[in-house]
């Protein structure tokens, strides 16, 4: 399922998966997840049912918003992490935290704080993704 979008592919791929599911209509493997990981995320249902306001709209943390798109799409790369259990041992974690919060969906959020930390830190430095700094982070979660 590897999936590496551009941005523009990437909300593209959220607002037809949302429309899409809203209509009724076929949707392939991927869509149908995106679909149930946006139902979710009511919070979302405006941005995704309006694409024209929000296709090329920034969402800046600065002013204290989230990127729905980003957080969507966080949620993807997590849920094929822990398909695949890449890195190795992802999975015993998402299991791990599901356990301990009683939900997969706040377990997954627990894990995209720290996947969003190795990502920063990553960027910051100028170097690939250390997935010992993502364990250390689940560690201590």
């Amino acid at each position: 399922m590897l999936f590496n979008p551009s941005r523009d592919e990437a909300r593209n791929f959220l607002f037809e998966s949302w429309r899409k599911r809203r209509a009724g209509e076929l949707l392939t493997p991927l869509e149908d997840l995106a679909a149930q990981l946006i139902a979710k995320h009511p919070e979302y249902f405006s941005v995704l049912e309006d694409p024209e306001s929000h296709h090329e709209k920034d969402f800046l943390p600065e002013q204290g918003e989230t990127n729905p798109f980003l957080h969507l799409m966080m949620h993807l790369t997590i849920e094929e992490q822990i398909s695949i259990d890449q890195p190795p041992g992802i999975r015993a974690h998402f299991v791990r935290l599901t356990q301990k919060l009683e939900s997969e969906h706040d377990a997954q959020h627990r894990i995209m704080e720290c996947l969003s930390e190795m990502i920063w830190q990553a960027q910051r430095d100028r170097a690939q993704p250390d997935a010992a700094l993502y364990f250390e982070c689940l560690e201590k979660q």
